[in-house]
């Protein structure tokens, strides 16, 4: 079986891919959001990361999907199903990054957000977009 490491921010702590599971990593950058510990986790087909406002979001950027996972410290309730083999996530709404502001539109609502302050430069190099 073919294992895949995992980096973790800053700490260039890494997660064994064999035992890889997406919720923990979603926990990991709630902590670091409530620390207000700007860190980028990026994963095979997502990445997630915290900022020092205390947000923190998991992103898929090949479609520029986006649910927010905590909000000033505080986490919030996201939606994943995780099976050994894969994993869904309740998609909330739809990002973009424009220079230093992060654009997200949320699905339901249709409100569109635009925040300063979050790691964008990070995010786009280590998603190529």
């Amino acid at each position: 079986m073919k294992q895949r490491m995992i980096q973790r921010g800053p700490g260039q702590q890494r997660v064994d891919g064999a035992s890889f599971r997406l919720i923990d990593e979603v926990h990991y950058i709630q902590e670091r959001a409530a620390e207000q510990d700007s860190r980028v986790i990026t994963l095979p087909q997502c990445l997630l990361f915290s900022s020092q406002t205390g947000d923190a979001w998991l992103l898929e950027p090949a479609d520029h999907l986006a649910v927010p996972v905590a909000r000033n410290g505080d986490p919030l309730p996201v939606y994943i199903e995780e099976t050994d083999q894969n994993f869904t996530i309740g998609w909330t709404g739809t990002y973009c990054i424009d220079g230093q502001a992060f654009i997200y539109s949320e699905r339901n609502s249709g409100r569109v957000r635009t925040i300063l302050g979050y790691p964008t430069q990070h995010i786009v190099e280590q998603t190529g977009s």
